[in-house]
């Protein structure tokens, strides 16, 4: 029995995620079966390629080399979400998502796609990399989803629309290659998250180019009229990206532990995702603990991860 959980981010939660991975190694007890690290999925900002969340920050070389040294070390493959769905030719060439690729072009890294025309590229300069089929394609007829799973990707992420679908997922040939997105924040059956992943396109785009002009000042989001097309008032104040980890188990298109381990991973299923690249540490904390650990387990768990954390400055705490 296998639980491979993808995690966020790579970047802004680093050195969580460093010491949540050591504290599987040494305490394997806390968790629950089968409960494996697959991959931790994000970027390194600025990179216009970046998708389905906003990213800010600068990223150095120095610290690219860091982070993808840290997690390959230990057996652990980044994952890119370069997921933007405005991506054009003129994009491919762009310096610094090109260098990121080389630097962890080792055969053990990933890469997250949506946009035709950056796969294509990928596909074409970077073979190395296992490519998996993004969430944010929104494919939500089963139909086209088996048409997905039969094309030549690693994993492919099903829109979390289709999480308690069971009709559909029975069907399902290769459930080992599917990927389930088990948090989701939010709204089922929205019909603005196509509209609302082209925005973040939009934005990670005016930010790179900020960066570019303006390195030491702070980024306004007024830069973005040029961007006035994906504007949308809905999107802009769609409050679903600060629900908590409670919140988000209200909704029909979440999947809870006791579901996964007793529905999804009888069925065939293995691979289940974690969102939260941009939510803050301890609401994170919380969905690790929620999915990934023993129900027993947990205030013990969540208080050795605390100490951890503080000892090594990730929080700041009083001993």
């Amino acid at each position: 029995m296998k639980a491979r959980f993808h995690l966020p981010d790579f970047s802004k939660h680093f050195a969580f995620n460093i010491i949540f991975a050591e504290m599987l190694q040494v305490l394997p007890d806390y968790f629950r079966e089968g409960v494996e690290i697959a991959s931790v999925y994000g970027t390194f900002p600025p990179a216009i390629w970046n998708g389905g969340r906003f990213q800010y920050g600068i990223c150095d070389k120095n610290f690219i080399k860091t982070v993808i040294k840290a997690f390959n070390d230990k057996g652990i493959p980044l994952r890119f979400t370069f997921t933007n769905p405005l991506i054009e030719k003129k994009h491919l060439s762009d310096d610094y998502c090109n260098m990121i690729m080389h630097l962890a072009d080792n055969g053990m890294n990933e890469v997250i796609v949506a946009s035709p025309v950056l796969e294509d590229y990928i596909r074409s300069n970077y073979p190395n990399y296992k490519l998996t089929s993004s969430t944010c394609k929104r494919i939500t007829e089963p139909d086209k989803l088996y048409a997905e799973l039969e094309r030549d990707y690693h994993i492919v992420v099903i829109d979390y629309d289709l999480n308690n679908n069971f009709e559909a997922l029975e069907k399902i040939r290769d459930k080992k290659k599917c990927e389930l997105l088990v948090n989701a924040c939010c709204n089922p059956n929205c019909k603005l998250r196509s509209e609302h992943y082209r925005v973040i396109g939009a934005e990670q785009f005016a930010y790179a180019e900020h960066i570019k002009k303006h390195p030491n000042k702070d980024f306004d989001f007024s830069v973005l009229p040029k961007y006035a097309e994906y504007q949308n008032e809905a999107i802009f104040g769609c409050q679903c990206m600060n629900r908590t980890t409670f919140e988000s188990r209200k909704l029909s298109s979440h999947i809870s532990p006791d579901a996964i381990w007793e529905k999804y991973i009888p069925m065939g299923f293995e691979q289940f995702k974690i969102e939260g690249r941009t939510i803050d540490l301890f609401n994170l904390m919380e969905h690790y603990m929620y999915y990934m650990v023993k129900p027993e387990c947990r205030d013990e768990a969540r208080l050795r991860l605390y100490i951890q954390l503080a000892k090594r400055g990730v929080i700041k705490a009083q001993f």
